[in-house]
């Protein structure tokens, strides 16, 4: 359904439906019950920016549309500019494929609404509609796939529920020069609502991830990582429980306190590449991340760097 309203700074309007049964006299009455009698919407009543589906400009005597739905901007929270850019790897009439930076969201979500993937693409011409056919942690960066049109988005989210996609990460960890990893980790892991961190649980098996170790040096390694399932942190989990935390995890094996607009240290952990056949060609395609992984100091050594 095609909003009435455009987008504004990147970020669509909000969409709500107006219930049938209801007894609303107005659709000003409605979305002041539904937001509490937000100061906002008054303002944006009063300006004439809330619209019907139509284009009616809605005012505080519209009557109530049940069924209808109802468009308008809410007031964003404010938020710290994530640094870093966002490079476009590869562009076709169909996906975009871009490297992202650690901190920055996938999708505007909470309080990071301006400051995801999403969002900054969408405040490009003809990337209005663009939506992601999968998910980056936010403190991960690396290659992320996305779509131009919502309605081939459903054919490469498949991809990865199919787990036909070949997902190759890098990271950083400490590790002692006697100390080896197991090629494959696999356990189950639950993430429970509410709750930060992800547990690894008795039960069936539903996380596996293989893991080599690249290279060494005092104290640090740089270890590849494909996972053959995509649990919540599973990466990070599976790291943590062999005593091999990715650096800067804030949040395994322990949860630390850091504030939202620190970016000082990022999460060494990298998407490096995704492969995979295109669910509409029968290509093969295969993207690279052009970032790397370096670390200064980090447990005395001078640092790694993923190539």
């Amino acid at each position: 359904m095609t909003s009435p309203l455009p987008h504004r700074d990147g970020v669509p309007p909000v969409r709500i439906s107006m219930p049938t049964g209801a007894s609303w006299s107005t659709v000003a009455e409605f979305l002041l019950d539904r937001t509490n009698g937000a100061a906002e919407v008054e303002r944006r009543l009063a300006a004439g920016e809330v619209l019907l589906g139509d284009g009616t400009v809605v005012t505080e005597h519209t009557a109530y549309r049940s069924g209808q739905w109802v468009y308008l901007h809410r007031d964003l929270p404010d938020e710290t500019a994530v640094p870093g850019e966002l490079t476009v790897l590869h562009e076709d009439e169909r996906v975009l494929v871009v490297d992202k930076p650690p901190f920055l969201a996938t999708m505007p979500r909470g309080r990071h609404v301006r400051e995801s993937v999403v969002t900054r693409l969408r405040r490009q011409p003809g990337w209005q509609h663009v939506q992601p056919a999968h998910r980056l942690d936010r403190l991960t960066s690396g290659v992320l796939l996305v779509t131009k049109d919502p309605a081939l988005r459903g054919a490469y989210q498949q991809l990865f529920a199919d787990r036909r996609v070949e997902k190759t990460y890098r990271a950083l960890v400490p590790l002692g020069p006697d100390t080896t990893l197991p090629a494959v980790v696999r356990s189950r892991i639950e993430k429970v609502h509410g709750h930060l961190q992800a547990q690894e649980v008795p039960g069936e098996v539903n996380a596996i991830t293989g893991i080599e170790v690249l290279a060494r040096e005092a104290g640090v390694a740089l270890v590849g990582l494909r996972p053959q399932t995509g649990r919540t942190h599973q990466l990070r989990v599976h790291l943590s429980r062999l005593g091999a935390p990715i650096v800067n995890d804030p949040l395994y094996p322990e949860i630390l306190d850091v504030a939202p607009d620190d970016f000082s240290r990022p999460l060494h952990l990298l998407a490096a590449e995704l492969a995979f056949t295109d669910p509409l060609t029968g290509e093969h395609r295969r993207f690279v991340s052009r970032r790397q992984l370096a670390r200064a100091g980090v447990c005395g050594g001078p640092g790694l760097r993923g190539q």
